[in-house]
Formats: C-alpha cells, structure tokens, sequence
C-alpha cells in the first residue's frame, strides 16, 4: 500500500505545469496591494530564485518551489507596470504644467510623483 502512495506522488511530480494550471486551487502567489509591498516580494522571491539558480541541477521540487514562487513574482511585476504606468502620468502633467506655467498643479503632480516613486530610490 505504501508502494502506490509514492507511484502516485512520483507521477503526480512529474505532471507538466500547464495541466496543474488548470487544477483547482493551484497557486496564488503573495499578492502586491502596493509598490512597497510589491518591491519587498520581488526582492525575497529574487534572492530565493538566485540561490536556486545557483544550484547545478534542479531538482523536481525545486522546479515547484519556482512555479510556486513565479506566480507571486508576477503580481510584484504586474503592480510595478501599473506604478510606472501611473508615475509616467503624474511627471507628464509635470512637465505640461511647468511648460504651461501652472505652478500649483506642478506642486501638486510633483508632490504626488515624488512619493510613489520614493519606495524605488531609496
């Protein structure tokens, strides 16, 4: 009995992750609400990844501990797309506003820029 546990977590190792994708709760990955939060989960699964990477062989585990990991690296980087998306607008109505001499929507564009991008030039 004990034979057909491990036959069957052996094969179910090997299933490709295109099929476990399409199992019911598969992975969610930690999900990034902010550019802080997202930055911080990118830099914990980044330095995971790199010191899997380093190894010469991955082994199936490892191989799932990235699939796992992937999904959270890509709600980090989908949150960093929509911030730069947003970052992009604020320092374009800067730059039409100085051309335009509204100094009071460069205070405020710039004030809003300068804090979403404070978590990345810190």
């Amino acid at each position: 009995m004990k034979n057909i546990g491990i036959t069957i977590a052996s094969v179910l190792a090997f299933i490709p992750f295109s099929f476990a994708e399409e199992l019911p709760g598969h992975f969610k990955g930690k999900p990034a609400p902010t550019l802080e939060v997202a930055i911080a989960n990118l830099t914990e699964s980044n330095a995971k990844l790199e010191a899997l990477l380093e190894k010469e062989t991955l082994e199936p585990k490892e191989l799932v501990q990235i699939h796992e990991m992937s999904y959270t690296m890509e709600n980090a980087l989908k949150k960093l797309g929509e911030e730069q998306a947003r970052l992009a607008a604020l320092m374009e109505e800067v730059h039409r506003a100085s051309e335009s001499g509204d100094g009071k929507k460069v205070k405020d564009s710039g004030a809003a820029y300068l804090k979403g991008t404070a978590p990345l030039v810190r």
